[in-house]
């Protein structure tokens, strides 16, 4: 397995046979590993049911629902123990994230890069959206880059693929956002290390089915996390060496 794909889930039982089905069906080397919080509508049920048809699924059950941070912080963890998947890739479970593009995020990433999926690169984009969340959304990349210092056009997207060797020098046990905030948390200590970015283009779609995961609070936590990194981060990119 060249490929793991962390996805977290939170009442995503409509989503994860057609994603399950469009996955696999890329052609290329990959396992998934799904992260469900205890979801009300079966979500984590039918992940067992996948898992039981496919050898190359994985489920990691979680009591209830703790954030999108945790769940990427605690996959990746399990990933990096249990599998020895020299790439991680991770995504949204509601094709916001196509599954088209995951080659083209794989083969950045095989070059050594962390591969972001990129809305604010020629080629990619937003569909369906409105002026106020597109210009919401395209603000808080360009206030998260420029508070950080990062060199990376889209901030808060969740579609990447990760080189394991960069993953495990992160600390991840050591992350502190629980939400979206940890998507730039992680992309801070990455630039830390000097890491080397590549921004793959993608179209975002609103989700297919179901409702967005974002509330006003997790948005807070992701405006103050910014301010928590640039003066206050107990993170020494030098404990974390190359392997």
């Amino acid at each position: 397995m060249e490929t793991l794909v962390v996805i977290p889930t939170y009442n995503e039982a409509e989503n994860l046979p057609p994603l399950h089905e469009a996955l696999f069906g890329l052609g290329l080397d990959l396992g998934v590993l799904i992260v469900d919080d205890n979801s009300p509508d079966g979500t984590g049920e039918i992940a067992d049911d996948l898992a039981r048809e496919n050898p190359r699924v994985m489920v990691l059950h979680r009591p209830g629902k703790q954030g999108l941070g945790t769940a990427y912080r605690e996959g990746f963890t399990w990933a990096l123990e249990h599998t020895e998947a020299p790439l991680l890739a991770q995504m949204d479970a509601d094709f916001s994230h196509h599954p088209s593009r995951l080659p083209a995020l794989v083969e950045a990433a095989r070059s050594g890069a962390v591969a972001v999926g990129s809305r604010y690169v020629p080629g990619g984009g937003v569909k369906n959206w409105g002026l106020g969340r597109r210009l919401l959304s395209r603000g808080a990349s360009i206030y998260v880059g420029t508070v950080l210092g990062l060199p990376v056009h889209d901030l808060t997207g969740a579609y990447k693929c990760w080189p394991r060797e960069v993953l495990a020098r992160l600390d991840l046990a050591s992350l502190k956002a629980g939400g979206f905030a940890a998507l730039s948390e992680m992309t801070y200590r990455a630039h830390l290390l000097g890491c080397r970015f590549q921004e793959v283009p993608i179209i975002f779609e609103d989700r297919r089915v179901g409702q967005s995961k974002l509330t006003g609070s997790i948005a807070m936590e992701a405006f103050l996390n910014v301010w928590r990194l640039r003066f206050n981060l107990n993170y020494d990119p030098k404990e974390h060496p190359p392997e």
